[in-house]
């Protein structure tokens, strides 16, 4: 590792290590102001501010969506806000943790209620809520995103109908067949749909030459299959079948023009 990599890295390591320390000295501070002290706001802009990163971060994982980035983290911004009004630091969770899943939901929402533009049943959006509440509330109690059958357990309901929650939840708008996808070289969906196989004209050739190997003998067939399915060379097919390289080189000269003729094997 470069030393100028090594030192970026352990930067944004100690970078990483301040703000979650300066992240809990603000909430030690929040937690001794009263109510209606003045200074709690300070703190708690200060709060948001070094936090923004996360919010950031979180927007991330909806840059495929066609809203503006700017937009995601803006509303974002307001599911940070939530979590540092929420957040309880006696219970011994870190602030990232906790927050991540509420900012996450945000987002969500917005998008479930605003962006849609795909039709769901109603009742799917409404148990979406209950889905998407489940799944904030299970990822910070076990630090890690839920499974169907936990989230199902947890609102006692199917997991059939959670999944489906799930796929409601992503279902928020309908790709054009027309607009170009940057991922496809600039070509839209609707051109490269019903394209010609090249491959399908390598099925004739393929059928023809298993054809003409069972036709070889059994020597002959184990030395196109150790050349060209294995990959050996010449010297190490001789030195497998114990003959001589000059012998191996002559049979598969003789067998590649047997091939190439489709005529049937004479010794």
């Amino acid at each position: 590792m470069k030393a100028t990599e090594l030192r970026n890295r352990q930067a944004g390591t100690r970078s990483t290590v301040d703000v979650r320390t300066l992240t809990r000295v603000l909430f030690e501070r929040l937690s001794e102001l009263p109510p209606d002290a003045p200074e709690r706001e300070r703190v708690r802009a200060a709060l948001i501010e070094i936090n923004i990163p996360l919010v950031r971060y979180a927007a991330t994982r909806f840059r495929s969506r066609s809203e503006p980035m700017e937009d995601i983290v803006q509303v974002g911004t307001i599911g940070l806000i939530n979590a540092i009004d929420r957040f309880d630091p006696g219970r011994g969770v870190q602030f990232p943790t906790y927050a991540l899943p509420t900012i996450l939901g945000e987002i969500k929402r917005y998008f479930r209620d605003n962006v849609r533009t795909m039709h769901v049943p109603r009742r799917l959006q409404e148990l979406w809520v209950q889905v998407s509440g489940a799944m904030e509330e299970l990822t910070v109690t076990h630090g890690r995103a839920p499974k169907v059958p936990e989230i199902a357990a947890s609102l006692r309901i199917p997991e059939e109908d959670v999944r489906a929650c799930l796929d409601a939840g992503r279902a928020y708008n309908a790709a054009s067949l027309e607009a170009a996808q940057e991922h496809e070289g600039g070509l839209a969906l609707l051109d490269r749909l019903g394209y010609e196989d090249s491959a399908l004209t390598d099925v004739e050739h393929r059928d023809m030459v298993r054809h003409l190997l069972v036709q070889l003998p059994e020597r002959e067939r184990r030395i196109i299959m150790l050349r060209f399915f294995a990959n050996l060379t010449q010297s190490q097919i001789s030195t497998e079948l114990g003959m001589s390289q000059m012998h191996v080189s002559r049979l598969l000269a003789r067998i590649l023009t047997r091939l190439r003729t489709g005529n049937s094997w004479e010794e």
